[in-house]
């Protein structure tokens, strides 16, 4: 008897493991413009964002969360490994405000096949985060 898939509605949140909570801070909320919000009181240090319809939930290094730092391999390209990415009003201006705050661009700027442009860039730690705009 045939079953009906699940139905995924949207992305309600990503984790990331991080190792400084405050300098990541820093990056999504001084550099990405994402607002912080409230966090229930779990027992392990970590912040919550707000990025559109979807939540970013950092987590405080600590043993039982495996490490903070994502390493990608020196051959690989980075937009073609493990990123996430956010769509901007015009990544041609966050390039320019990325530089200006001295953030090294490691990708990018580029069109994609179908249309927008793209270009990515580390988090503190070394999280592969595309920006693009159509």
């Amino acid at each position: 008897m045939p079953t009906d898939p699940i139905r995924v509605k949207q992305i309600d949140h990503l984790t990331l493991v991080v190792k400084d909570l405050e300098r990541s801070r820093q990056f999504y909320v001084d550099v990405l413009g994402m607002q912080v919000v409230p966090r229930p009181a779990f027992s392990f240090p970590g912040l919550w964002f707000q990025a559109g319809s979807t939540l970013i939930h950092l987590i405080l290094e600590h043993p039982e969360s495996g490490p903070a730092f994502t390493f990608i391999p020196e051959n690989a390209l980075v937009s073609r490994t493990r990123h996430f990415a956010f769509e901007v009003d015009n990544a041609l201006a966050a390039q320019a405000r990325l530089q200006e705050l001295g953030i090294e661009i490691i990708a990018g700027p580029k069109r994609r096949p179908d249309g927008p442009i793209q270009l990515c860039v580390f988090d503190p730690d070394q999280n592969v985060v595309e920006l693009f705009s159509f």
